[in-house]
């Protein structure tokens, strides 16, 4: 069977190789080169690195045998899951939805928007860490806040010059590919003397918890920008039995 699978995430990545090891043809759709590079090698795998429109979406769909859509982007990539589930609708391929369960912390504070998570940063003192990536730096881009942040973004040219671009000091921007363990997120607090630090609600898989207990360790104020919306769909085990049923159908 084949599957068409949209998503550079960890639990895209372990998706698409325990589908592939068990026979199944994945498409499987990264946005950038780089993602492409965290992808494992397997005969089964047919990888896709670009951008795609949800024209683009829809032709590919139409044309090719695909059992089922299966979306494995990030909880906050908002645009792009309308994109892949209305053309899945569109094309009348089974929309699956790969969910990650959200790590509830206690004792945090809460922005809705980077932009409300920016207007609290303005509140607090001291320096700040931003986990957010590099695409939503914007926020954090102003005089009197921008000297304070530490933004932490994968070690990739664009990345870098996005923080540079948007006048981020040199000396602040921290580039380093994850996952980052406790001890490596407390190593880096007490580096940059870090008093608050800036996470999405990435779940497991976005290494939330190891930046939760680090900030709790280290007497670090913890604020969290929330999830735009609630899904519906199934974490990654509850997708692996399904996907495992209907392969053996």
């Amino acid at each position: 069977m084949e599957v068409l699978l949209f998503g550079g995430t960890a639990e895209g990545r372990e998706l698409a190789l325990w589908l592939a090891e068990r026979g199944w043809q994945v498409y499987l759709c990264v946005a950038t080169d780089y993602g492409a590079q965290l992808i494992p090698q397997h005969p089964n795998i047919v990888l896709s690195a670009r951008r795609l429109t949800e024209e683009e979406m829809e032709a590919l769909m139409a044309g090719h045998p695909f059992a089922c859509v299966v979306d494995a982007t990030h909880p906050y990539a908002v645009a792009v899951t309308e994109n892949i589930r209305s053309a899945a609708c569109k094309t009348g391929l089974p929309y699956r939805r790969l969910v990650r369960q959200s790590d509830r912390e206690d004792g945090c504070l809460k922005a809705e928007s980077m932009a409300q998570a920016a207007r609290r940063l303005e509140e607090l003192p001291g320096n700040i860490l931003l986990t957010t990536g590099s695409k939503e730096l914007d926020a954090f881009a102003r005089s009197g806040l921008v000297e304070r942040c530490y933004p932490r973004v994968l070690p990739t040219l664009d990345s870098l010059g996005r923080c540079l671009e948007l006048g981020f000091p040199p000396k602040n921007i921290i580039c380093m590919q994850g996952p980052f363990t406790r001890a490596m997120n407390e190593a880096t607090i007490d580096q940059y003397a870090i008093q608050v630090l800036v996470t999405k609600d990435t779940g497991g898989y976005g290494g939330f918890r190891e930046k939760a207990e680090a900030a709790r360790e280290k007497d670090c104020t913890l604020l969290v920008v929330e999830r735009p919306r609630r899904e519906t769909g199934m974490e990654l085990e509850g997708l692996k039995k399904l996907l495992e049923r209907e392969g053996n159908t």
